[in-house]
């Protein structure tokens, strides 16, 4: 009875853990205090659901240069660069953007903007990290 239970739990820690991945940012030159994440996964109707987290995350308004907002950038196996969204930091706790794309992710990065509805990454780079 307990080697079935095993197997059992050794099936779904397998499978929970084929469902998605984590990619942890390394530290940032720009903003080394900050802690960033991110988590992928695919939904069920085949698109990949990202989540950035990111902790201690400094006002863009206080970098040198000053920025308006963070964007969050991936870059995809067929279709190049896609600005995904923004990532607001108000109080520098906690910033999340969770979003959805068709396209398959190899990379995800953020950078400075002075502003947020670009089509290409123009600002600083704060971190880069892939799947």
């Amino acid at each position: 009875m307990k080697t079935i239970k095993h197997v059992i739990a050794g099936g779904l820690i397998v499978l929970l853990t084929s469902c998605g991945s984590t990619a942890k940012f390394p530290t940032s030159t720009t903003i080394p205090a900050a802690e960033i994440v991110a988590k992928s996964k695919t939904d069920k109707n085949n698109n990949t659901v990202i989540e950035v987290t990111a902790k201690n995350l400094a006002s863009a308004d206080r970098l040198d240069p000053p920025k308006e907002s963070y964007v969050v950038w991936i870059t995809t196996e067929d279709n190049g660069t896609k600005n995904i969204g923004l990532l607001n930091s108000k109080n520098g706790s906690k910033a999340v953007l969770k979003t959805s794309t068709p396209f398959k992710v190899r990379e995800i990065y953020i950078t400075a903007e002075n502003q947020g509805n670009i089509s290409y990454p123009a600002g600083i780079e704060i971190s880069r990290t892939s799947f």
